[in-house]
């Protein structure tokens, strides 16, 4: 049977050995149909992947919204054995979530980046309002995302507007930005954004007297013409007893030991430390090996070469003109006896990150052989002396008037940890945050005003940014400009006001007055500007915000896929 064709619906052509054969162009149409619906199935399953990870992200952003600001709401923080910690900081927040989506995991690691760029990556200081601040602009860019991705817009184009509204945001932040000065002898500045940083924290009742110590603790170790703030050499501490009104700041060191013989002398002045990581034992091989003792001569033999090597030890603290040793390693009750009876006070098993604290404060040296200690070794510190903290009359060791007087402590003091609320950490933590926030300061004492005045401005800016661009990412910067706005709503409505009025009102009076200070008064204090309320933000920290915040969005925008190592589909 033979089948007419069209000529007008065919095309003739030969293969490679030159046979003739006919393709229909029903066929070919069929063919590029098929071809535009799977890369529209691609398309598609790359839009799913992306909104399956802004959903995850998402979910950790609410988790912490509702604890921005100062009237913000606390977390109940329950750990894997059943510990239960009340906080409103975002580190330990972040700190303490197990999270098991893999974007949402990737989230709180970038987040913590912010440790590196604004607080310290030696301590772990870190500004904790920042962790907020980040994960909610964060969280508000990827709830735009949805709905440009809906639109159809590739995600790649989404991330480059957000790069340029970033931009234009950073240049806002450096235009609006006033110059907080301040010196030694003036620090009223940096007392009130140090008190501002702790007005929501749990030490709110002590708040000035912590406020205090932390800009005196920086400005001790600061060095204010190289603007720079080593957070090695202020060191926090904490004892358990008394209240956060007994917390102080040590010009010194404060270690959690006493002297190793009661008979010893509480006070040392003048004291010359000799530094050791050796221990007060006589040598041994460093290979396995055991002694044989078979009668009471070898034994008293093996007492008199121990005494021996015991009063050579001594000696050579002793000729080195120490008169105070501190010892990483610990010593038996004959060789302490021996340093009691030669008047040498000794402090033994110190851990290795206060031996190295002492050394920085005393500028001492670390020896690690008694051969090596020489009086150019030694330690400095005007006097050492024990003191007792509580009722039960603990026992702490203090080293002040040290030869380098920029290393302070910080003593904090505060009730039982089993508490509900364990003030001795909340207090801690929020000290942490007071002197990261003077720390900024000190590096740039360029500030913007909080209370989202500066996130209404930036927003107000990239919006009209985004008019005069005429490529599609101008969608994306409005997006960008409209998620800046979710950090004033959520003060707003953990504040207690109606969000949307409050910011329809700042952004209407912003633009009117020309005032980039204006923000929400989240303590209803009756102004809204940000400068009589003395709320401000380090420029630092919140121009890495932004720029993190961005970074963030554009690295979960580029994955499609997500792939265990050693698994394989079939």
């Amino acid at each position: 049977m033979s089948q007419q064709i069209d000529a007008s619906n065919a095309v003739y052509t030969t293969d490679e050995y030159g046979r003739p054969f006919i393709i229909l162009r029903e066929q070919a149409r069929k063919t590029r149909t098929h071809g535009v619906e799977a890369i529209k199935q691609v398309q598609s399953a790359r839009t799913m992947w992306a909104l399956s990870h802004i959903l995850a992200a998402r979910t950790v952003s609410n988790i912490v919204r509702t604890s921005l600001g100062p009237r913000g709401l606390d977390k109940i923080m329950i750990s894997p054995d059943g510990e239960i910690t009340v906080t409103n900081d975002g580190a330990t927040i972040l700190g303490q979530m197990e999270v098991e989506h893999q974007i949402a995991k990737l989230l709180v690691q970038l987040s913590k980046s912010q440790d590196d760029e604004v607080g310290d990556g030696t301590t772990g200081v870190v500004e904790p309002i920042a962790y907020l601040l980040l994960l909610v602009l964060a969280g508000a860019l990827l709830e735009q995302c949805e709905a440009l991705l809906d639109r159809g817009i590739h995600p790649i184009r989404i991330a480059d507007g957000f790069d340029k509204a970033c931009s234009v945001a950073v240049a806002e932040l450096d235009r609006i930005s006033d110059v907080m000065e301040f010196s030694r002898d003036k620090t009223e500045n940096l007392m009130k954004a140090s008190m501002t940083s702790l007005g929501s924290k749990i030490v709110s009742k002590e708040h000035r007297q912590f406020a205090q110590i932390a800009v005196d603790a920086v400005l001790q170790v600061a060095d204010i013409e190289r603007r720079d703030v080593p957070f090695d050499l202020i060191k926090v501490t904490s004892k358990v007893g008394g209240s956060l009104a007994d917390t102080s700041l040590i010009r010194g060191v404060l270690i959690d030991k006493d002297f190793s013989h009661p008979q010893m002398p509480s006070v040392v002045r003048n004291a010359k430390l000799a530094i050791l990581t050796c221990p007060f034992e006589p040598p041994r091989p460093k290979t396995k090996h055991h002694l044989d003792i078979g009668s009471v001569e070898e034994f008293r033999k093996l007492r008199e070469y121990e005494k021996e090597k015991f009063e050579g030890m001594v000696k050579m603290v002793k000729d080195s003109g120490a008169n105070l040793v501190i010892c990483q390693w610990g010593f038996d009750d004959e060789a302490n006896h021996l340093l009691m009876q030669n008047k040498l006070p000794a402090v033994r098993w110190v851990g290795g990150p206060e031996i190295e604290l002492i050394a920085i404060a005393t500028q001492g040296r670390i020896v690690p052989r008694f051969e090596d200690l020489t009086a150019a070794k030694l330690g400095t510190a005007g006097v050492v002396r024990e003191v007792s903290f509580g009722t039960t009359k603990e026992k702490m060791l203090v080293i002040e008037e040290c030869a380098n007087t920029r290393a302070v402590t910080i003593f904090v003091r505060g009730s039982n940890k089993m508490a509900p609320i364990q003030i001795v950490d909340e207090a801690k933590r929020a000290l942490h945050d007071a002197i990261c926030a003077v720390r900024n300061l000190v590096v740039d004492n360029r500030v913007v005003y909080g209370g989202g005045a500066a996130d209404i401005s930036c927003s107000i800016a990239v919006n009209k940014a985004a008019d005069e661009i005429a490529s599609i990412e101008q969608y994306a910067m409005r997006a960008f400009s409209s998620a800046l706005d979710a950090i004033p709503l959520s003060l707003a409505e953990n504040s207690g006001l109606q969000p949307i009025d409050t910011l329809t009102s700042l952004k209407s009076r912003q633009i009117g007055e020309k005032n980039s200070k204006l923000g929400v008064d989240c303590k209803g204090l009756g102004t809204n500007d940000m400068k009589e309320q003395f709320v401000y933000d380090p420029l630092v920290g919140k121009r890495q915000q932004y720029l993190l915040a961005t970074q963030l969005v554009r690295a979960v925008l580029k994955i499609d896929d997500v792939i265990t190592a050693g698994e394989m589909e079939e």
